[in-house]
């Protein structure tokens, strides 16, 4: 388990938390850094959740746990990049994470925690996150910008318009769905819904990660994005399904700058087509009424062919000196099971990031959100008769109703690189089910980064 790691865990923090404290950085950082050609950066991020008790005339396989629980999870990340040829780079990522979410991962289609993953053994695990080639192909000889060092970034000189082409195995988040106020559960909102739209159901496995190729058009005011990647072979599932005549994601977005009232926004449009195992809501509901199929589960499907398509809307808007507010709405065919990131069919969300100068906490943030998710009609049939995705099932569902959440966190800074972030959800109608809840979740965030 882990807590019987937690006092090594622990250690390491209080060592680095003593680096940041003292100034100094961990030894190799300077030679790595500036104009060598190497890029090293790294993040620990580890989160205490537990909810209280809730009303619950009844559960199933995937509620959420209605009496009061307490879990830990943890994840640390380096990131390093080498300059390559000109224009090119590589960038590799080993990674570490343990413990797990609430109840398993379960019982909430917004789940509170983008940090945990669907995995049931709790002990660290060590694996490659990333490791990926990006090369830019410049068309513009006279107009450079400096793009300066950062976490999968060197510091590298680029023509402000190109094609970018980055292929290898990643996240489609790191290029896709991106906002600037909320998007990392590190540092950000945490809630899944909160950090990429919520009906986005791309490709990825259980982790978060997949194989691909993605092209970008890079022009001062807009970029326009292409991916193509592999799916997982069975919903959430740790494999990624090398059929890619057969099974694969394909995504494509347009982002353009704005500015409103001598503001900076971003407006990005999201389309996305996958095809897949996945089974179909109605036909696995008439198989159990003919008795032909009896196991009604959305995690396994029989056959390739299944197919899903979605769009999202993402807005992110400066108010001020020291606010920023975002606005993300997500929609998909939902007739297919989810495969990849959440049980959403719908989704849509806004919310506000105030930063702490006006109350002389320059490096603080007070961040608030709402969320409501739905479901396709074919999806409340099937988990009315009893159906259980990857995430959530509660038996039956006799009373649908959407699943709304508002979360609120203030982050502080407590030294350099070192944050500490309380953070509070509030979940009505858990799983589209009005029988349950509603669930308070609380939770205490340490990160840090440098």
């Amino acid at each position: 388990m882990l807590s019987k790691h937690r006092p090594f865990l622990v250690s390491v923090i209080l060592h680095l938390c003593t680096l940041c404290v003292s100034g100094q950085k961990p030894a190799g950082h300077e030679a790595l850094l500036g104009d060598s050609g190497w890029s090293y950066h790294f993040q620990f991020t580890g989160i205490e959740q537990g909810h209280y008790s809730f009303h619950s005339p009844y559960s199933g396989g995937n509620s959420l746990q209605n009496r009061g629980e307490q879990v830990y999870s943890v994840t640390s990340t380096v990131y390093i990049g080498r300059k390559l040829w000109k224009g090119a780079a590589l960038y590799f990522n080993p990674e570490m994470a343990g413990g797990k979410g609430l109840s398993s991962t379960r019982g909430i289609a917004g789940f509170p925690n983008g940090e945990t993953f669907r995995i049931g053994d709790p002990t660290p695990a060590i694996y490659i996150a990333r490791l990926f080639l990006r090369q830019h192909f410049f068309l513009d000889k006279d107009h450079f910008e400096e793009v300066r060092d950062d976490a999968n970034q060197v510091t590298e000189r680029v023509s402000r318009t190109r094609i970018t082409i980055t292929a290898g195995k990643f996240s489609l988040g790191d290029f896709f769905d991106d906002n600037g106020v909320s998007h990392d559960p590190r540092m950000d909102f945490m809630n899944w819904a909160l950090m990429n739209n919520g009906a986005y159901d791309y490709a990825a496995n259980t982790r978060g990660y997949t194989y691909g190729l993605t092209a970008e058009y890079v022009r001062p005011g807009w970029t326009l994005r292409l991916a193509t990647a592999l799916e997982p072979t069975y919903a959430n599932g740790p494999e990624l399904d090398g059929h890619y005549m057969k099974t694969n994601s394909e995504n494509l977005e347009w982002e353009k700058k704005l500015t409103m009232g001598g503001r900076k926004g971003v407006l990005r449009l999201l389309a996305y087509y996958n095809v897949n195992k996945a089974p179909n809501y109605d036909q696995a509901v008439a198989a159990k009424l003919s008795g032909t199929d009896t196991a009604l589960d959305a995690i396994y499907g029989k056959r390739f062919g299944s197919k899903k398509y979605g769009f999202g809307v993402n807005v992110e808007q400066e108010l001020g000196r020291a606010a920023n507010a975002f606005l993300r709405a997500g929609w998909n065919d939902g007739k297919t099971a989810s495969w990849a990131f959440a049980e959403i069919d719908n989704s849509i969300s806004g919310g506000l990031r105030i930063a702490g100068p006006g109350w002389h906490r320059k490096a603080d943030n007070i961040g608030i959100a709402l969320l409501s998710n739905g479901i396709s009609a074919p999806h409340r049939n099937f988990l009315s008769h009893g159906g259980y995705g990857f995430m959530i099932g509660d038996g039956k569902l006799p009373d649908y109703g959407r699943e709304n959440i508002a979360e609120l966190f203030y982050e502080s800074m407590l030294f350099s690189n070192l944050w500490a972030t309380l953070d509070y959800q509030f979940v009505v109608n858990p799983a589209y089910n009005r029988d349950r809840g509603p669930v308070h979740v609380l939770a205490l965030r340490i990160h840090l980064e440098f």
